[in-house]
């Protein structure tokens, strides 16, 4: 139905010109432009290297690569790089696709891709067009009234969440901006409208749980309100509503260096563009006391923990979700310490799946299992998707604030259905930042459970339910066996120096991993810190702390930058 109504859109009339001058709103990478000026491609985590052809004339190696060239993301790039030759490559690449994809054809036709174009091609209208011939301008303006008719009819098929979001947020860009679509306006504003409604809780979070996700929702938003209010609109009551939730709770996903905590399937989101949305949104709300999208904060001093204290999503909203519950990541000023191994997604597949496990997050984990299994596969957006299921039901949480101590004790059924046990954990965080103190425990609490774990016990021939916790190191994180074994030291490029210390109870280890990061060719090596232990009774306790060093003062004047280190 996209092919027949994008070939069908062909005749369309053009869009006359613009109302008015469009303001570019989106943010771009200028090392990206630089990258892409010569010739190396990477997109949705493979690197096409072709200096010698234009885009769309190399050769795609997968759809998802296929599909982000299509959505003109890159043109961002591009423009914030500005010189003469990013623009010659912009407007050589734009006319390219108006050739050879202009009349329907290609993957881009979907109605969030569409969208996503949309923005960028207006964003960007003066650069892609300054000094160019008539001919490629009336061919642009042809293009997106074609486009623009074509998402009109087509944006109710863009799956719900964001791809839905990018559809009417392009749509109402394009009735706002260009001369002849001004009745695509109201209908767009209107749907726009029930999708805040639907979508976003009342907590100012998404079903998917992804903070990244999140935060690309919240931008939309604000630009369609933006754009709405330059144009002499106001959007919708449930619009503006929709980012005054979200705000707060953007700001407790926020590590303390600006990035966004790493949880089902999102990343650390693009650089700047989380302090520059809720600058601009306007919404000075500080985070909720309690859980946010299922999130808990603590911060003291310098440092910030992020927790998560919800069930996983499930059914297809589960498509990217990780059995993560109870997980953390530990931020100490602008450098990460503690986190998740991350979404494997533009690795291929098994990285994919290695990446949700539990395993893969700072939590503990039984011995090849997981709180929430793979199950399922389910069509998700044109793509194969596996499902999470019998994942936790029950989530927990008493908060503490015994002495200035900020913490929590939560627990989760994860492991109950098979083995009988909760897994309870305690974090408590001092004031001034300088001190985690955590506790894990795992318990056959009712009668039920204590059989289920006695049949698990025997399975196990009597020798007990191994478990293992895990903390993934940041990649930057400089870590080493100290005190004989009984503890690890690590040195942050600040120049801090933390301890991990525990109570002897188990085996300590300094174990490889990775970090699966968004925007690189393959994933870093790091290390975690691993408690092994076995559980043989009806609770099994864990005792841990995670200090600074006493003779690092409580701030350090960390002026290293990432890019200046080799």
């Amino acid at each position: 139905m996209n092919r027949w109504h994008a070939m069908r859109a062909v005749r369309a009339r053009p869009a006359g010109g613009f109302v008015s001058q469009p303001e570019p709103r989106t943010i771009g990478s200028v090392s990206r432009g630089l990258q892409l000026v010569a010739g190396n491609f990477l997109f949705a985590g493979t690197l096409v290297e072709d200096s010698e052809n234009a885009i769309w004339d190399i050769s795609m190696p997968d759809l998802p690569f296929e599909e982000e060239a299509h959505g003109f993301r890159w043109l961002d790039d591009l423009a914030a790089l500005g010189d003469a030759r990013a623009q010659a490559r912009a407007q050589e690449w734009l006319s390219g696709w108006i050739v050879r994809y202009g009349r329907g054809r290609g993957p881009g036709w979907t109605p969030d891709l569409t969208g996503r174009r949309l923005i960028r091609w207006i964003n960007h209208a003066l650069f892609l067009l300054n000094g160019q011939p008539g001919e490629l301008s009336r061919a642009y303006y042809a293009s997106l009234g074609q486009q623009t008719l074509f998402l009109s009819r087509r944006w109710k098929a863009a799956s719900a969440g964001l791809p839905r979001f990018e559809a009417l947020t392009g749509l109402i860009y394009a009735g706002l901006a260009l001369t002849g679509m001004e009745a695509r306006i109201t209908p767009a504003i209107r749907a726009l409208a029930r999708e805040c409604d639907a979508q976003i809780d009342t907590e100012g979070g998404l079903p998917t749980r992804n903070p990244e996700e999140l935060l690309e929702v919240f931008a939309l938003l604000n630009w369609a309100a933006s754009a709405l209010s330059e144009a002499g609109r106001i959007a919708a009551p449930e619009h503006l509503a929709a980012i005054a939730r979200i705000a707060p709770t953007l700001r407790a996903l926020r590590h303390g260096d600006g990035s966004l905590a790493r949880f089902h399937g999102g990343g650390r989101g693009a650089e700047g563009l989380l302090d520059h949305a809720l600058a601009t949104s306007g919404v000075r709300t500080p985070p909720p006391e309690g859980p946010a999208m299922g999130f808990v904060r603590l911060h003291g001093g310098r440092t910030s923990l992020i927790i998560d204290a919800a069930p996983p999503p499930l059914g297809r909203e589960s498509r990217n979700a990780h059995a993560s519950t109870l997980a953390f990541e530990l931020t100490s000023g602008r450098r990460p310490l503690i986190v998740n191994c991350g979404s494997g997604a533009g690795f291929g597949r098994a990285w994919h799946r290695a990446g949700r496990a539990t395993a893969s997050h700072s939590t503990l984990a039984l011995d090849g299992l997981s709180s929430a299994r793979l199950g399922r596969s389910a069509t998700v957006g044109g793509h194969e998707r596996e499902l999470l299921q019998d994942g936790p039901k029950e989530v927990r949480i008493q908060f503490i604030t015994d002495n200035g101590v900020r913490g929590l004790t939560a627990g989760h059924d994860g492991y109950r259905l098979r083995h009988g046990l909760t897994h309870v954990r305690r974090l408590e965080l001092a004031p001034n930042g300088r001190a985690l103190s955590g506790e894990d425990t795992l318990a056959a609490i009712e009668p039920p459970d204590r059989a289920l774990f006695d049949r698990a016990l025997d399975r196990a021939g009597l020798q007990g339910i191994g478990f293992r916790l895990h903390f993934h190191l940041h990649p930057d994180v400089d870590a080493e066996l100290d005190m004989g074994g009984a503890a690890v030291s690590m040195a942050l490029r600040s120049g801090e120096i933390w301890v991990f210390r525990h109570d002897g109870r188990a085996r300590l280890s300094l174990e490889p991993s990775v970090y699966l990061e968004k925007g690189r060719l393959k994933p870093r090596a790091t290390k975690q810190v691993v408690l092994s232990a076995r559980a043989l009774e009806y609770a099994t306790r864990i005792r841990w702390t995670l200090s600074k060093a006493q003779f690092i003062p409580d701030a350090v004047r960390d002026l290293n930058r990432d890019d200046d280190l080799p």
